[in-house]
């Protein structure tokens, strides 16, 4: 197959759904949402098939126990998909949104209006949850898109492709405003990346090599995430049966994705007495613990931590702890080794927190809670297309007014420039 013939034939078919995308209204989008969560609470059993044919080939190829996690559909998840269309289908529509307006002295009415980015192209891997994520938000915020799943998820996504174009048809919608990929050879990721005259934005979400790969061959904008080395600091006023769960479940809750915690720092005026309490529940997760010299003194089963292991997002049963002097101390280490994706201070002094939510750069700063909250189900937008680390378009967890941009629409009477 002419894989660049093959890219640029959905590009075009994207583009000319678009248009139709950035005119539908809001009922209609919303009434073809709707529908999409019907059926795949009607094809509950079909998807969970269609998901154990990817499940059973990626295990026989030796995938990690963490891959196959992300790569599992469970009824729990497929719920959490429902669950999260049904909630984008409630959520206002951004389009036509005036974000700003102003009356010149000369009488001129200029307004800012939020408006359909166009075509997305969404790269992604072994999470077919993602699919109906993407697909939904994108057709909420009038935007056509192409989805690149990975291979070792085809079977899955190719099912749920289906469903939304079936939702689609039944609202009259052009079918070609949701497009799956349905080769995997990898070509189409570099087409896709290369394809700036029908694409305009690239939303890659996976490893880090995928998204750096894309980055480097890109001339289509890219919104980059590219990893997840969150952190949680146990201050030296935390409550520390609080700090306990919050870290416990940063970690363990979901290990394999990236807002799970990598790395936590603890301040040395409460570390033998937090480290003793909170290893033992950690082992009871068999979460392995890398440590520096003074957690490895605390802890008899942690071992010694390597430079790297600094800037590991594990995504699985490892954590790295270090044991830090100061707040200063904790934020200048996720400066030096963070990710910009999460970090959490577990604190009862305002001033600590407030110090550490004005000098942590990250694109989410929490204050006594889990970094496992940085997700676009959990801040309401009913889903995420993914977690931007970049600081331009857009950053953090993007729901749907992330996937617009804006034109400027000027009325006037007559006027003329002198």
């Amino acid at each position: 197959m002419d894989v660049k013939a093959y890219v640029e034939k959905l590009g075009l078919q994207a583009k000319q759904a678009s248009r139709q995308l950035a005119a539908l209204s809001t009922a209609r989008k919303d009434a073809a949402l709707e529908r999409l969560a019907k059926l795949i609470r009607e094809k509950e059993e079909f998807l969970v098939a269609e998901n154990r044919k990817d499940l059973e080939r990626t295990a026989e190829q030796g995938a990690s126990a963490a891959f196959l996690d992300r790569l599992t559909l469970t009824k729990a998840r497929i719920n959490g998909m429902i669950e999260g269309v049904l909630q984008v289908a409630a959520l206002p529509d951004p389009v036509g949104q005036v974000i700003s307006g102003t009356t010149r002295p000369n009488g001129l009415r200029i307004q800012q209006v939020r408006v359909p980015i166009g075509v997305i192209g969404f790269i992604y891997e072994s999470r077919p949850n993602v699919t109906v994520d993407a697909a939904s938000l994108c057709l909420k915020a009038g935007n056509a898109v192409i989805l690149r799943g990975g291979k070792e998820a085809l079977n899955s996504n190719l099912a749920l492709a289906g469903l939304i174009a079936e939702a689609l048809a039944g609202e009259s919608i052009d079918r070609f405003a949701v497009q799956m990929v349905e080769i995997t050879d990898r070509e189409t990721v570099k087409e896709m990346a290369q394809s700036d005259q029908l694409i305009d934005v690239i939303i890659p979400r996976g490893g880090e090599g995928l998204i750096r790969s894309i980055v480097e061959n890109a001339t289509v904008p890219v919104i980059k995430h590219y990893k997840g080395v969150c952190h949680v600091f146990v201050d030296e006023d935390a409550d520390l049966d609080m700090a306990q769960q919050v870290c416990v479940n940063s970690k363990v809750q979901r290990p394999s994705v990236c807002n799970a915690m990598e790395t936590m720092l603890v301040h040395e005026k409460v570390a033998e007495t937090f480290l003793s309490k909170v290893a033992s529940e950690l082992d009871k997760e068999n979460v392995e613990i890398r440590g520096d010299e003074r957690t490895c003194a605390i802890i008899g089963n942690a071992k010694p931590a390597s430079e790297n292991d600094w800037s590991t997002e594990y995504l699985d049963l490892v954590l790295s702890v270090r044991v830090v002097d100061s707040l200063q101390d904790a934020i200048d280490h996720i400066a030096q080794y963070g990710s910009g994706h999460s970090d959490a201070i577990i604190t009862r002094n305002i001033q600590h927190a407030d110090e550490f939510v004005r000098n942590v750069d990250s694109s989410t700063v929490f204050v006594n809670t889990s970094t496992r909250f940085s997700d676009g189900f959990q801040f309401g937008m009913g889903a995420e297309i993914g977690i931007s680390t970049d600081k331009l378009h857009a950053r953090g967890p993007m729901g749907l007014s992330e996937l617009t941009t804006y034109k400027w629409v000027v009325h006037g009477n007559g006027q003329l420039r002198r």
